[in-house]
């Protein structure tokens, strides 16, 4: 019998996964929580081997820093992370080592099952990329790595001196990089395409 936790602080997406776990014989559904900090205590006190778990959890608790404990006090429990966020910084610290895998929302059921039969079987399944968004003229993938960081660290609080002292550059060459994602994008102000990296979840710094 598979011991399954589901943490996931969305009723209608709760129903979902339920949904499916109830659908496999060998599966057991042991309880679904809103809040990652919560699932922690109950893998400390219950064998699950599986939880099911969001990266944006009731008051805003990290489902990747609970994945990453409970991965490390115990090795048997694997975790899959299942998000609507698509923030680059979400699927590298997945990788990282606080999941086994981890998955997208906004996938067919038949893929999702899948992905938690991988899992439970020892394969660690990442997409090799996160989706793509609209930016008004162009998508995510036409912004580069560097530029999203630029801009992280921006929504994050810091000035672009402070941004130029990050990544070691210069400040006008921060200035650069903003001019010109706002330019491709059909923007009139850096506030407008700050405004559409969050509503589109590309970038998330609500998490604590």
């Amino acid at each position: 019998m598979v011991r399954i936790l589901i943490v996931e602080d969305q009723k209608i997406m709760q129903k979902y996964f339920e949904y499916i776990i109830m659908q496999e014989p060998e599966f057991r559904h042991i309880q679904t929580v809103s809040d990652a900090r919560e699932a922690v205590k109950i893998c400390d006190y219950s064998a699950i081997d599986l939880v099911i778990m969001d990266v944006q959890t009731f008051h805003n608790h990290d489902g990747l820093s609970a994945g990453k404990e409970i991965r490390e006090k115990y090795p048997y429990t694997k975790v899959l992370i299942v998000t609507s966020l698509i923030d680059p910084k979400v699927l590298e610290r997945a990788k990282s080592g606080c999941a086994d895998s981890l998955w997208y929302k906004d996938h067919g059921e038949e893929e999702i099952r899948s992905v938690i039969h991988r899992t439970l079987n020892g394969e660690h399944v990442f997409p090799d990329m996160t989706p793509k968004v609209e930016l008004n003229w162009i998508t995510s993938g036409d912004i580069s790595p560097r530029q999203l960081e630029m801009l992280r660290l921006y929504i994050r609080g810091m000035s672009y001196s402070e941004i130029a002292r990050e990544m070691k550059c210069s400040t006008s060459g921060v200035r650069w990089n903003f001019q010109e994602m706002i330019a491709r994008a059909g923007y009139s102000c850096k506030e407008d395409l700050i405004a559409a990296a969050l509503e589109s979840k590309l970038i998330v710094t609500t998490l604590k």
